[in-house]
């Protein structure tokens, strides 16, 4: 094998690879001599077919195996021999082959960055903690009473109200003619759920039972196509009012929602709530943990991988852009093109920084993801397909990316846990508004930063300071 360099720019690399035809003529009679001993053909005994008749029959196939081997071996030890770390698949391309001649292809693939890692002891992180508040587990005990609350008809008449339940006739016609689902008696409506077309049940309310009146509506624009953004008008009719009687908050109402009893079910409430504040405290550690990281680590950047995820990021925006209009950023509404694919260069810089760190640092300090961590995480994935489990199973078997994507959060997180256990954490008491006061202004920091508003410098940490001798500039959409 002769192997030439004819790439060497920063982490590119690229090689022109030259196996003699002897060696790949070898391989061919070496498959051809293994396949014979089990092969079966008319008119010849089981291992007895001429090599020579199997090379004519089976030839293409077997050296079109043979040629993939080849290349896939020869690339591996060129790449080992020279001691290289590739980022990915290399990319290859077969430059020259004929039967009983030199196979001549070119290899290409970028590496792997030398990364010096920070000390993570140095790390000063603040972990704002929100406790658990008796008063919004009572406030969803409310709720769920609410939800499980009865009616019983309305022993003196009075005109309907919000909260009331009704008992309705009724009939709906698009341009005088009736459609599909909207006609319905006995129909038990509560006022004020929002359960119909907006303007319905408040035309309702003051009226009284025995009243027959026409509501007029128009269905709002995400409607079904065939009666999107059309006027309708309604005529109902009121067969009975009932008040509702709110559930009482005990041992039956656990038990209606499946709980044993009702202190069992305001501990389950609180854990909830507990897991939910606990994610969001995390969600914030993490984050500022991540621009500590970003700020301190500066290596070389693969441009390949820049440019595969800067390409990702375009295609997502312009879709949103194009399906989604009102769920654009504000501040992106009046920039050109140009400006908006700067900034998203640099996102896609700071997500492949960060990437290809949390990978090295899980690597260097043996970070694994166990096989049953992967299948829970499948298996979760699969549920949310039901009747479909088996091929979702399937499809990550068979499609290295779709695992990669499966895996790379899990390794992610236990990065993460890795690194906040090396640091200097400090938790503080806060509230759920004072967490979320907090987020929303380290967003308005961020956005500031990028549009070179000058706001006083968050303070960096000991870490930051240490081994950051590169700022870039990045917006917090890569959060």
């Amino acid at each position: 094998m002769q192997v030439t360099e004819t790439t060497n720019d920063g982490l590119k690399r690229g090689f022109t690879i030259v196996v003699p035809a002897a060696d790949i003529e070898q391989k061919v009679m070496d498959r051809l001599v293994q396949i014979a001993k089990t092969v079966q053909m008319p008119g010849f005994r089981p291992g007895k077919v001429p090599v020579k008749l199997l090379r004519q029959t089976h030839g293409d196939a077997i050296m079109g195996e043979v040629l993939e081997q080849t290349v896939s071996e020869h690339t591996q030890t060129a790449i080992t021999e020279r001691e290289m770390r590739p980022l990915g698949q290399p990319k290859i391309e077969i430059k020259k082959f004929e039967t009983g001649s030199d196979l001549e292809y070119d290899v290409e693939f970028e590496l792997f960055p030398e990364i010096e890692l920070t000390d993570f002891s140095a790390i000063k992180l603040e972990r704002m903690k929100v406790p658990a508040d008796e008063k919004q587990v009572e406030a969803s005990l409310q709720q769920m009473a609410a939800g499980q609350k009865d009616s019983k008809p309305l022993e003196v008449a009075r005109p309907i109200a919000s909260g009331d339940t009704v008992v309705i006739d009724f009939v709906g016609k698009v341009d005088g003619e009736e459609f599909p689902g909207g006609k319905a008696d006995d129909f038990s409506l509560e006022i004020g759920s929002g359960m119909f077309i907006p303007g319905f049940e408040d035309q309702l309310i003051g009226k009284e039972t025995g009243e027959s009146l026409h509501v007029e509506v128009t269905f709002p624009k995400d409607y079904t196509e065939d009666l999107a953004g059309k006027p309708a008008v309604f005529s109902v009719t009121i067969k009975e009012l009932r008040e509702s009687i709110p559930a009482v908050i005990d041992d039956e109402l656990a038990k209606k929602v499946g709980i044993d009893s009702l202190d069992e079910l305001k501990n389950l409430l609180r854990q909830n709530q507990e897991s939910e504040l606990d994610g969001l405290s995390r969600m914030r550690v993490k984050k500022e943990l991540l621009d500590i990281l970003d700020e301190a680590h500066s290596f070389t950047l693969p441009d390949g991988m820049i440019e595969q995820e800067f390409e990702s990021i375009w295609h997502q925006f312009e879709h949103q852009r194009e399906h989604h209009p009102d769920q654009i950023d504000e501040d992106d509404k009046d920039k050109s093109d140009d400006d908006l694919k700067t900034e998203y260069r640099e996102i896609a810089s700071r997500r492949v920084r960060l990437g290809l760190l949390l990978a090295e640092i899980g690597r260097s300090n043996e970070i694994t993801i166990a096989p049953e961590e992967v299948n829970r995480a499948i298996m979760q994935e699969a549920q949310k397909y039901q009747g479909q489990e088996k091929e979702v199973l399937e499809y990550y078997k068979n499609t290295p990316e779709a695992m990669q994507a499966i895996q790379s959060p899990l390794l992610e997180e236990k990065v993460v846990d890795f690194i906040l256990e090396l640091a200097q954490v400090t938790d503080k008491e806060v509230t759920l508004e004072e967490l979320i006061a907090a987020e929303e202004g380290e967003i308005k920091a961020k956005k500031a930063k990028s549009t070179g508003d000058k706001k006083p410098a968050k303070k960096k940490s000991a870490a930051a300071k240490k081994a950051a001798p590169k700022k870039s500039s990045n917006k917090d959409k890569d959060d």
